[in-house]
């Protein structure tokens, strides 16, 4: 064979990948789409359970006192005990004790049936994309960390493996999967339309291993802050009908129905802070690593190039978010909307430096 009919077929065979790639990715979305439904019927079986409406009415004040019975709930042939839910408190000036919810199920077989379904459909549309994800590299012969849309579709992936790990380890994350698929829906709907970029090589600034570290650091860290900022989402959410329920109010019923079955306020503030928390020192290596790099390829460590601004504003925003949750006057909201801000700022850090700002990280365009 010769040299001119070896290439021809190693494009060929490239383009074959990447339109397999790209039928992978699809498929994903697909059956993304089926497990959202799932999600949906979770939430709406939920939505009738008798236990949900217990669990709402133990954060009374009378339930809420010590040794405080289990209730009782009819049932057709026979009667069943509904142990009273572990009570989180929250270490703050006014701490009140309120119960987790009892999940997006609500205790009913049918919602729990329809979440565990859910699970499988998410873990299925997982493994799709992580192979369509792995064809793409092939068909690159590198790391599909390129280019914008080769970033989103591994970032979705990711984002979606941190929450399946979380169910692995026997966390109670079950009630974050409708509000993640949405989202991870969005983000492939905008990777295939908005973001996509035909398959190429790279440019000789990015042939290094620091590709392979730096860039995976970035994409895990930012998997992991996004899911600590639905947890913030859904915290700031759970605060308000608490405090609502506090001074008397009385919260729509669509706000209650769905509300009530989230954990508690303070059961998701430990949750968002403990993810950051754990995820920050991570995203200090990121951009120790990305200086490194550009030590090699540009001949300077640091050069206030907009990529690594924003990289470094991050940081500062995360680090603030950190010591305002080990500052007592800073707890709760005001740590909330610390760390939502910092979300905002690695967002912007990703979309908003990639497509209005040029710089030396312009080389992959979208």
């Amino acid at each position: 064979m010769t040299l001119a009919a070896a290439t021809d077929l190693a494009v060929a065979t490239n383009e074959h990948l990447a339109s397999i790639s790209n039928t992978l990715i699809y498929s994903s979305m697909a059956v993304y789409t089926l497990a959202f439904f799932a999600y949906i019927a979770e939430w709406l079986f939920g939505s009738r359970s008798k236990v949900a409406r217990t669990a709402a009415a133990l954060t009374t004040d009378g339930a809420r006192k010590a040794g405080a019975p289990a209730v009782t709930v009819k049932q057709a042939g026979g009667t069943a005990v509904l142990e009273r839910p572990k009570v989180v408190v929250r270490s703050v000036s006014g701490a009140r004790d309120v119960p987790d919810g009892p999940g997006a199920h609500g205790g009913d077989e049918q919602g729990d049936l329809y979440g565990r379904i859910a699970i499988s459909l998410t873990v299925l549309a997982f493994l799709v994309e992580l192979v369509g994800v792995v064809t793409r590299a092939a068909s690159v012969e590198r790391a599909p960390w390129g280019n914008m849309y080769e970033f989103n579709i591994t970032f979705s992936t990711v984002a979606v493996g941190v929450y399946l790990g979380l169910l692995a380890l026997r966390k109670n994350v079950r009630w974050l999967g409708l509000f993640l698929i949405t989202t991870v829906l969005l983000d492939l709907g905008l990777a295939v339309t908005v973001l996509y970029t035909a398959s190429d090589q790279l440019v000789p600034a990015l042939h290094s291993y620091w590709l392979y570290i730096h860039v995976s650091t970035a994409i895990f860290c930012g998997a992991v802050f996004y899911v600590g900022a639905v947890a913030t989402i859904l915290y700031l959410f759970k605060d308000s009908y608490e405090n609502k329920l506090q001074t008397g109010g009385k919260p729509g019923s669509f706000a209650t129905s769905v509300l009530e079955r989230l954990p508690a306020s303070a059961s998701l503030d430990k949750f968002a802070y403990r993810v950051n928390a754990a995820v920050f020192p991570l995203w200090t290596f990121t951009i120790i690593a990305g200086a490194i790099w550009a030590g090699d390829a540009w001949g300077r460590y640091w050069n206030w190039d907009p990529k690594e601004t924003w990289s470094f504003i991050t940081w500062v925003a995360y680090a603030c978010y950190l010591h305002a949750r080990a500052t007592a006057g800073w707890k709760g909201r005001k740590a909330a909307y610390l760390a939502m801000i910092a979300f905002g700022c690695w967002l912007f850090n990703y979309y908003g430096v990639n497509i209005f700002v040029s710089g030396k990280h312009s080389y992959a365009g979208v």
